[in-house]
């Protein structure tokens, strides 16, 4: 019978240098980045920076995600494990001086990239040191978010904009507060619809940011000149950013940034990382 497969997460921190993170684990004997299993019901988004402020004691925010490594494990029933990383960046502080070894991790270091090539245990994790060297320079991300599901337009009586969410509508938005942590989200610009502005209302309780509710986000009222001012905007803003809007929009949203049209599911989104006002990476995640 085929066995589930095991999902973890992780991140390949970075400072200037540059220099990456690397953690021994001295029930395997072996320097890797720091990773884990996701406990369940959690998001690999969460999970990548929960693993790291366990293993390192650094609270990071995600950065451009890296290719997934697959390999098996086992001795007896053999599994597909699949480690899902990003690049991360510490939010504040990245001394790890003061680090306190425990069975797990018994040592937390950050190396040059010559060093650290040397001293991974895996060449699986070599390569993925490769691949995070041709694209560690720093970007933003900005979310461009479906709203969470809604009340049916056919079943609500009242004005559109009033629309409220569901019960599972709310439950993704709350699913949504730790996915934007993630990436350190610092600016909310929505629909002023009450179906997207509450798909954010969580998040914006949590962090304590303002919501920046448009018009020119809604269905009724967004129009390609507008919209486009507002992506094109975003695109300069130095803080990580989630825009929420809906699906007729969408298109609208994504033009700007250089995207083909592309359905997402009420409460999906899409992470367009951006540089110099160009995006160079895209995932899609749903909550």
């Amino acid at each position: 019978m085929d066995t589930p497969e095991i999902v973890a997460a992780g991140a390949i921190v970075a400072r200037k240098g540059p220099k990456v993170l690397l953690v021994h684990r001295p029930k395997y004997d072996d320097w890797s980045f720091p990773k884990g299993k996701l406990d369940p019901g959690e998001h690999p988004l969460s999970a990548a920076v929960r693993e790291v402020a366990e293993e390192t004691g650094l609270d990071i925010r995600l950065g451009l995600p890296l290719s997934d490594q697959l390999y098996v494990v086992g001795n007896g029933i053999r599994r597909t494990k699949r480690v899902h990383y990003w690049v991360g960046r510490t939010s504040v502080d990245d001394d790890v001086s003061n680090y306190r070894p425990n069975l797990e991790v018994d040592a937390v270091q950050w190396l040059d990239a010559d060093t650290a090539r040397e001293r991974l245990t895996h060449f699986r994790d070599q390569q993925t040191l490769e691949e995070f060297l041709t694209m560690r320079k720093r970007s933003t991300p900005l979310i461009v978010l479906r709203h969470g599901k809604a009340r049916s337009s056919k079943a609500w009586r009242g004005e559109d904009r009033k629309r409220p969410l569901t019960q599972a509508g709310e439950l993704q938005s709350d699913d949504l507060v730790p996915m934007l942590a993630s990436y350190g989200v610092a600016r909310l610009v929505s629909s002023s619809s009450r179906r997207c502005w509450t798909t954010l209302a969580p998040y914006a309780d949590v962090s304590g940011l303002d919501l920046e509710l448009s018009e020119e986000l809604t269905e009724e009222d967004a129009t390609e000149r507008g919209v486009v001012d507002i992506v094109h905007e975003l695109l300069l803003e130095p803080r990580p950013t989630v825009l929420c809007t809906h699906r007729p929009v969408l298109p609208l949203v994504l033009e700007p940034l250089g995207l083909p049209p592309r359905e997402l599911e009420k409460g999906e989104m899409l992470v367009a990382h951006h540089r110099k006002g160009e995006v160079v990476a895209v995932e899609l995640h749903k909550p």
